[in-house]
């Protein structure tokens, strides 16, 4: 299960809930809702796991993510995505990017460290 956790999430409650779920876990987490700022966050909070919601309104998971895998430094970071948008083929396209998982919303805050640890490992 990973110890820190950079999460991109513009939804003010959606961020609560995670920021509820990672705290009753005693993970160390940082919560952003800007992929600019996940860019520069990554490398100096050196998170075990990134937790991205692909739709964003400055700079979408996407982006940041092709970014992300850019650098060296931030390459072997796992991603996660959360969305809405899980038709398969889009699956399919997260996956081919090289998401290491996705997990749809909305998801149970209930659930949502049990469906982390089987993509994390």
């Amino acid at each position: 299960m990973p110890k820190r956790i950079l999460c991109l999430e513009d939804d003010s409650s959606i961020q609560l809930v995670l920021q509820y779920v990672f705290e009753m876990e005693k993970i160390m987490f940082l919560m952003s809702d800007d992929g600019r700022e996940v860019v520069e966050r990554a490398l100096e909070f050196k998170p075990d796991l990134i937790l991205m919601d692909v739709m964003m309104p400055l700079m979408d998971g996407i982006t940041a993510l092709k970014i992300l895998q850019r650098d060296p430094s931030t390459s072997k970071i796992p991603v996660v995505f959360m969305t809405a948008r899980i038709q398969p083929q889009e699956l399919q396209e997260y996956l081919t990017l090289g998401v290491k998982g996705v997990i749809s919303k909305p998801f149970d805050p209930m659930t949502l460290i049990t469906q982390l640890r089987a993509i994390y490992g």
